[in-house]
């Protein structure tokens, strides 16, 4: 099969959706497959990096640091891509992973050449868009406007102006759905995206997994417990409420920040002057998994965004329990965990205080259980169905049935 990936981000960007789909491709690669991917242009120096099976569509950034830019849907966009990928093999299925831009463009694509489409829904958009806006309803009601127009006449338009209905408008050009968790999976159900949704879980790479608990102690390594947070340093991440609860929580343990993004400069002053807390910026997907591997415990702090949470489900495989906010992926994870308690609160100040003082005494329990050696034990069944050749499987089997649907047409 030649199987298309959109999305709205270049793969060499920060994110895990971009770090999903680079494994994807690698395991449908290794199984016979051809993958194109295409995604807006990065800008900077990351720029170009002669990958022949991308296509960078032409794009402006969108972020002061220049790591993410978008592609504008419409025809001069079409055109290029058409181009583009003409001198390639006849694509089979297209497989949209974008909320936004990619999306467009990908539906937009797999319509004119009469191409299936398996569309995974990657973003709670709602959410995220109210993590960094308080004016979230105006901004859906420009976006169900903004993609009724790019996919006019693609795709039944889906009145309404909330996340869940444009949600369904993405996934009415759609042949099957997939979903990253249980829990997404249900919310999209219920509202009327798409059903029946796939769930598919996003992997972790198989060799590099195996790699990393080969170089791991087979011991914990002596010293004060140590934490781990990565991810994207952007409001719905909830970066800085963590910071302001482990500083309020007293625990003495360590605490070490990977990732990069724009509040960087507000994290570090939160904890300036806290030599227990480092923050290491960006690093590869090896170093990152070494790193959580020689944690105690990685800390997941964002609330009702995650359609899934990679990096939770990282460290079980690896054997690294997890200090989780999120109760939908506490469930979903099922056991090695410390689950910090649910607000009850429903005013925001009070709410927020609420979840800030939960988090700072989970923090505190979870180093007194790790230095006294009573840590949880994630569950050994979470490694085998999260590895990326399961998932890969799992995967194509969605692929082959949209296929014989479309033959027996």
């Amino acid at each position: 099969m030649h199987i298309v990936f959109f999305g709205d981000q270049h793969l060499n960007s920060l994110g895990g959706a971009q770090v999903s789909m680079r494994l994807q491709r690698e395991f449908l690669e290794r199984a016979g497959h051809t993958v194109t991917v295409v995604a807006p242009k990065m800008h900077g120096a990351r720029a170009g990096d002669g990958d022949p099976a991308h296509v960078d569509l032409p794009s402006m950034p969108i972020t002061l640091d220049r790591e993410y830019s978008m592609s504008w849907p419409g025809r001069r966009t079409d055109r290029f891509l058409d181009r583009a990928l003409r001198r390639r093999s006849p694509a089979d299925l297209v497989h949209v992973q974008a909320d936004f831009w990619g999306a467009f463009i990908g539906h937009r694509y797999a319509h004119r050449h009469g191409i299936p489409v398996v569309h995974t829904m990657h973003n709670r958009v709602d959410v995220g868009i109210a993590a960094v806006t308080p004016l979230h309803g105006p901004v859906l009601s420009v976006l169900n406007a903004w993609r009724r127009r790019a996919l006019r006449g693609i795709a039944d338009p889906a009145k309404g102006s909330d996340g869940w209905a444009y949600l369904r408008g993405l996934a009415a050009g759609a042949a099957a759905v997939t979903a990253p968790s249980t829990h997404f999976a249900h919310r999209l159900e219920q509202n009327g995206v798409f059903e029946p949704v796939d769930v598919v879980w996003n992997g972790i790479d198989d060799d590099v997994r195996a790699a990393t608990l080969a170089a791991s102690p087979s011991e914990r390594a002596p010293g004060r417990p140590r934490f781990v947070w990565l991810g994207r340093m952007s409001p719905e991440k909830r970066l800085l409420p963590f910071l302001e609860a482990f500083v309020a929580s007293g625990a003495d343990a360590d605490l070490e920040i990977i990732g990069g993004g724009a509040q960087r400069a507000a994290a570090e002053k939160i904890v300036a002057g806290h030599p227990s807390v480092r923050f290491s910026g960006r690093l590869t997907y090896p170093q990152t998994l070494a790193r959580i591997a020689a944690a105690d415990a990685l800390v997941q702090t964002s609330i009702g965004f995650e359609t899934q949470g990679m990096t939770p489900f990282e460290a079980a495989t690896l054997g690294t329990p997890s200090v989780i906010s999120d109760p939908d992926i506490a469930a979903e994870l099922g056991g090695g965990l410390w689950a910090v308690p649910e607000a009850s609160a429903r005013s925001g100040p009070e709410r927020e205080a609420q979840r800030s003082a939960a988090l700072a005494e989970t923090l505190r329990r979870a180093a007194s259980d790790i230095a006294g050696g009573t840590a949880p034990s994630p569950l050994p069944e979470v490694a085998t169905a999260f590895l990326q050749s399961s998932r890969t499987a799992a995967m194509i089997a969605v692929y082959e049935r949209v296929l014989s649907a479309q033959m027996n047409r």
